[in-house]
């Protein structure tokens, strides 16, 4: 808890947490090669991938799929037929959930994007539970 960031400065949180939503988006019926693009873009981030699970839902159905990490795990699960894919990347430590983001937007080429981005495990908040405990 009381690790340093590079720039010196205590955390605020212990993780990040990016919501995408890719609109007009590509690529969304090829699973085997998603997979791949799930682990490089973990790697990207400089998280450790501990196992890349995807399903292809058949018939140009769209997949879902995950990379779990060592810090937590990328997401996404494709709507070919409404060309959106739903992303979800939450990683602690010093991993960049940002450079992992870069990577699937290579891939996916979203026409569109929103990106919500979160703090999670404010350190402020669990501060103060742990002084209430």
């Amino acid at each position: 808890m009381n690790k340093l960031t590079v720039d010196g400065m205590r955390p605020t949180a212990l993780g990040k947490h990016l919501i995408a939503d890719f609109y007009d988006a590509s690529r969304l019926f090829e699973c085997a090669p998603a997979g791949e693009i799930l682990r490089q873009a973990a790697l990207a981030a400089k998280a450790t991938v501990l196992e890349v699970n995807m399903h292809d839902f058949g018939d140009r159905c769209g997949f879902t799929g995950v990379a779990v990490l060592a810090e937590s795990h990328i997401s996404i699960h494709t709507w070919p037929e409404n060309d959106y894919a739903a992303i979800d990347i939450f990683m602690c430590g010093d991993a960049e959930p940002m450079r992992s983001l870069d990577v699937l937007r290579q891939y996916f080429t979203p026409g569109r994007e929103q990106v919500d981005i979160l703090q999670r495990g404010n350190m402020a908040q669990l501060a103060l539970a742990a002084a209430s405990a």
